[in-house]
């Protein structure tokens, strides 16, 4: 009898932003967790710098025909490290392919079409409230025209300069206002003013950053 080979995976990791990939942010976590299910039987691993919410990723095609023509599974640590898009998760999984997400084992196909469709729905709900809440608060005059450069330009620095922590919260799955939150305040980091922060405080430092990222999944 021809003793029974160990399964092989390909790692696919994916980060938002340079920096992350740079310093390993967020890359780290994802390698110990496939590490820990995989026990050692990792043959490649690719590591893509992407928005979720984008399609084009070339990494991920290398890995899946890595996978491919080696015939090992395609190993990501969490569902939502491949994509908030449906129809990607779909494509996927027509690619021919088996892929497997450390958090979710057992899902099956239609598990992972449901929770694709989850995740995309919630991505798209919070960018409409987040949208929402930049309508009235220009109906109430919360962002004045003729507020002072000087002061426009610190709330700007403050809010760069928080821009890779909540990026950081959001990959660890805090992308609400009100969960972004109460981790801000858990964190001790408090608002320009020195207070806590509040779920409005929130929607307006997001509104700030709007401008220089085009993931809005919080």
């Amino acid at each position: 009898m021809q003793p029974v080979q160990p399964q092989k995976f390909v790692a696919y990791y994916r980060v938002s932003t340079q920096k992350q990939g740079a310093e390993g942010l967020g890359i780290e976590a994802q390698r110990a967790a496939v590490k820990a299910f995989a026990n050692g039987n990792v043959i490649a691993e690719f590591t893509e710098v992407e928005s979720g919410g984008k399609n084009d990723r070339p990494e991920i095609t290398a890995a899946l025909a890595h996978a491919k023509s080696n015939k090992a599974t395609l190993l990501i640590a969490k569902m939502d490290r491949l994509s908030r898009n449906s129809a990607f998760i779909n494509n996927l999984l027509e690619a021919g392919v088996d892929f497997v997400a450390a958090d979710q084992p057992h899902a099956t196909p239609l598990t992972i079409r449901i929770l694709a469709a989850v995740a995309q729905e919630e991505r798209e709900q919070i960018s409409k409230r987040v949208k929402l809440a930049l309508a009235v608060a220009k109906q109430r005059g919360v962002k004045l025209g003729g507020a002072h450069q000087s002061k426009m330009d610190k709330a700007d620095n403050f809010a760069n300069a928080l821009t890779e922590t909540i990026r950081a919260l959001k990959e660890s799955g805090f992308d609400t206002p009100a969960a972004i939150a109460r981790q801000l305040n858990k964190m001790g980091i408090t608002t320009p003013r020195g207070a806590q922060w509040g779920v409005g405080q929130v929607v307006r430092l997001l509104l700030r950053l709007g401008d220089k990222s085009n993931d809005h999944s919080v």
